[in-house]
């Protein structure tokens, strides 16, 4: 398999995937605002909308789609501690937070990128804010779902941590960042960062042991 993505995109949640189930993969970190490949070459040729990830399958077949590819991988490997059986409603519940992240929380984000003026950055401020409570409020253990960490976890790490980097507190959040410090601190999740680099996700590092 090959796992197209770029630093600190929507895409690391599923390279922190395929290190999480420990699978084979050739990877290729591009730049999606340009549009280029390592090789200078239109990324667009490889994937046509241009966006990542997209996964190439040993058969040469494309999958595109987050949600889509984190389901594929944890099933492919019958990891059901990331995406519970089918037919489960543990299932349901991990595919719920997942689209709660892409729909409501990862694209609140996206306005911070454009020009704006002061009056709508704050509204949009005001709805990062807004799904983020909701998050603090519903999660039930120190994992979305409960006491395992799951694909959604995965998801939700790379999107929650964009607060640091565009100065959002945590301090209204506690149980959101001991969250993102404990995901954080997954080797998958410090191997991916330093594979591909750390884009807008701006983790602390952690403490020093004694």
């Amino acid at each position: 398999m090959k796992l197209f993505t770029h630093p600190g995109a929507s895409s690391l949640s599923v390279h922190i995937l395929l290190r999480e189930i420990g699978a084979p993969f050739e990877l290729e970190v591009v730049n999606v605002t340009t549009k280029m490949r390592t090789d200078g070459s239109d990324y667009r040729t490889a994937a046509p909308r241009g966006m990542v990830p997209l996964l190439v399958l040993e058969d040469g077949a494309h999958l595109s789609e987050n949600l889509v590819i984190a389901q594929y991988l944890c099933d492919r490997a019958d990891r059901h501690d990331l995406m519970p059986p089918c037919a489960s409603m543990a299932r349901y519940r991990v595919m719920e937070w997942q689209s709660f992240v892409a729909a409501e929380l990862h694209k609140s984000f996206i306005p911070l990128n454009w020009q704006i003026d002061d009056a709508m950055r704050k509204l949009v401020l005001a709805r990062i804010a807004n799904r983020l409570a909701f998050v603090e409020r519903d999660l039930v253990g120190p994992y979305l779902t409960g006491d395992v960490f799951t694909a959604a976890d995965a998801y939700f790490f790379v999107i929650g941590s964009w607060t640091r980097f565009y100065g959002i507190p945590l301090d209204p959040f506690p149980r959101i960042a001991v969250l993102l410090a404990s995901v954080g601190n997954r080797p998958s999740v410090r191997a991916a960062l330093a594979a591909e680099g750390h884009g807008m996700v701006d983790v602390p590092d952690p403490a020093p042991q004694p």
